[in-house]
């Protein structure tokens, strides 16, 4: 007996199958529906140790799936793999991106499309997503959360050129880095109240290739500069210096995370092209060792770098391909274990 479970994955309600596919003729699913909460994913984990269920497979619903995954890690999982007879698979989890179990137009239906999951899985036409260990998953929120933090950064920095530009603050004209250290102690005494452009000017550092009389001209709407343009270049100052704040704590964060796969970071930082920031981002979506994945061929693909292969009447479409370079591709069993 070979017990698979299927669940179609919603904010506050799951529905699953459960069906045994060593029988042969239709699929004989058993029917159940859970909420969401913490206790009825319990009560999920308990049917399937219940039911002698070996691989599970859900729809990776927004964020809502996480939770369901999570619970099963920790109380389905541990007793299946213990249990005997199953085999190496005894344990598995499953996350497909939902378009590659869509049905047809008009058949959205809860426990048809739990079904659907099970049937697609086992005719190997699912698309699997790369689920790393809950360590792993700690690392990328991190490392992610820096990502984003660090766009809103580069944002406010744009944000505040176009706001000193409405001001006629022409200072972005003359610095090559706004957010440096002369121009942010320029733009704080701006904030501040400081009107005269002589003084501004002064605060600029030696090495700056501006001259004072171009940094006077540059600040002269300070004269006359409207105090709501002063109150937003302070908020937008403070703002800054949050963001700043934050992502020096997730550095932090990231450096003790890491600390045991510290000659790992230090090993990928050396590489050409790469820093610290980037080995860290490396490690936390493929891993210290990137074992997941047999070879580099397989590794590429699930990154996105591996080269198309499109050709017609034997002259090649596809323009990252160098001519006479063999595309390497991997085949669709490595995507379908691999891709995110």
């Amino acid at each position: 007996m070979y017990r698979i479970a299927g669940i179609d994955v919603h904010k506050k309600m799951l529905a699953v199958v459960v069906t045994d596919v060593e029988i042969e003729g239709e699929y004989q699913f058993e029917r159940r529906r859970f909420g969401s909460n913490p206790e009825h994913l319990r009560l999920l984990a308990e049917w399937f140790i219940e039911q002698q269920v070996t691989e599970v497979v859900m729809e990776s619903t927004a964020q809502y799936w996480q939770p369901v995954w999570g619970a099963l890690e920790r109380y389905w999982k541990p007793i299946c793999q213990k249990r005997k007879g199953p085999g190496r698979d005894s344990g598995m989890l499953h996350l497909a991106h939902a378009r590659s179990n869509r049905g047809r137009r008009g058949r959205k239906k809860d426990f048809p499309d739990a079904e659907r999951l099970v049937k697609r899985l086992v005719a190997n036409e699912l698309t699997l997503s790369f689920v790393p260990d809950a360590e792993q998953r700690l690392w990328r929120t991190v490392m992610r959360r820096k990502y984003q933090l660090t766009r809103n950064r580069v944002q406010l920095q744009n944000r505040l050129e176009a706001l000193l530009e409405e001001a006629h603050i022409k200072l972005s004209s003359l610095v090559s880095d706004l957010l440096g250290v002369s121009a942010r102690r320029m733009l704080k005494a701006l904030g501040d109240g400081e009107s005269n452009p002589a003084v501004l000017a002064a605060m600029a550092d030696k090495k700056l290739r501006a001259t004072q009389t171009q940094l006077c001209d540059a600040l002269g709407a300070s004269t006359e500069l409207n105090p709501v343009y002063r109150r937003l270049l302070k908020m937008a100052l403070e703002e800054l210096q949050l963001l700043e704040q934050q992502i020096s704590q997730l550095d932090q964060e990231m450096a003790s995370l890491l600390r045991q796969h510290q000659d790992s970071v230090e090993r990928l930082a050396e590489m050409p092209g790469l820093g610290v920031d980037s080995a860290q981002q490396i490690i936390a979506e493929v891993g210290a060792r990137a074992t997941t994945f047999p070879s580099a061929k397989e590794l590429s693909s699930w990154v996105g770098a591996c080269p198309g292969d499109e050709e017609s009447g034997g002259v090649s479409k596809n323009p990252s391909l160098a001519e006479g370079q063999s595309p390497h591709a991997a085949d669709s069993q490595s995507i379908r274990q691999c891709r995110n």
